[in-house]
């Protein structure tokens, strides 16, 4: 019954256009979401696809996969966004030229791939996928790195992350773990 949909009694055919939109989300933050805003202007369904699932407490990936889970579902219900979008952790694979068939059998099946990450849309590309790059929201300030730098320096981060994501981390202590797995402090 894949792809199909009961109209007034038929069953009909009806094509959604899914799409994988594959990052690390460490934390979400407001680029992010404008990516996910992109990609739905282009499929009738998207796939957030969190990348090293089984990374955490590192200074690149602070946080838990449960974490990160519930800080795009916080921003997805907010956003009213929860009926067109799941969210899906795959884990990273030792061998780049098999991770592709990994998610494939991880993911439902799709025909898009929103990433900005080279060797992501490299990878899909030579498996004949349509691999965009995201337009990014003023790359240099929204960015994971730049919140996470922010984070354990005490800058001012919360305006570089939707707000549920920054209520989020205050209260399971995130900014504090940065600060430590950093060395801030």
């Amino acid at each position: 019954m894949r792809g199909l949909t009961l109209l007034n009694g038929d069953l009909r055919a009806r094509h959604v256009r899914t799409g994988i939109f594959v990052g690390r989300f460490q934390p979400f933050h407001k680029g992010h979401l404008e990516a996910v805003r992109y990609a739905l202007g282009r499929v009738d369904r998207l796939v957030i696809v969190i990348g090293s699932a089984q990374r955490n407490y590192e200074p690149r990936n602070p946080f838990t996969l449960g974490e990160r889970i519930e800080m795009i579902w916080r921003v997805l219900r907010a956003e009213g966004l929860l009926d067109r979008v799941l969210i899906v952790p795959v884990q990273d694979v030792e061998n780049h030229a098999t991770w592709v068939k990994f998610v494939e059998a991880s993911v439902p099946e799709f025909s898009h791939v929103f990433s900005n990450d080279p060797l992501t849309l490299e990878l899909f590309r030579a498996e004949g996928y349509d691999a965009a790059e995201v337009p990014l929201l003023n790359r240099p300030l929204y960015m994971a790195t730049e919140v996470r730098q922010r984070m354990a320096n005490g800058g001012n981060w919360e305006d570089l992350v939707p707000s549920p994501v920054a209520e989020y981390l205050k209260e399971i202590g995130g900014v504090d773990r940065v600060r430590r797995i950093l060395g801030a402090e």
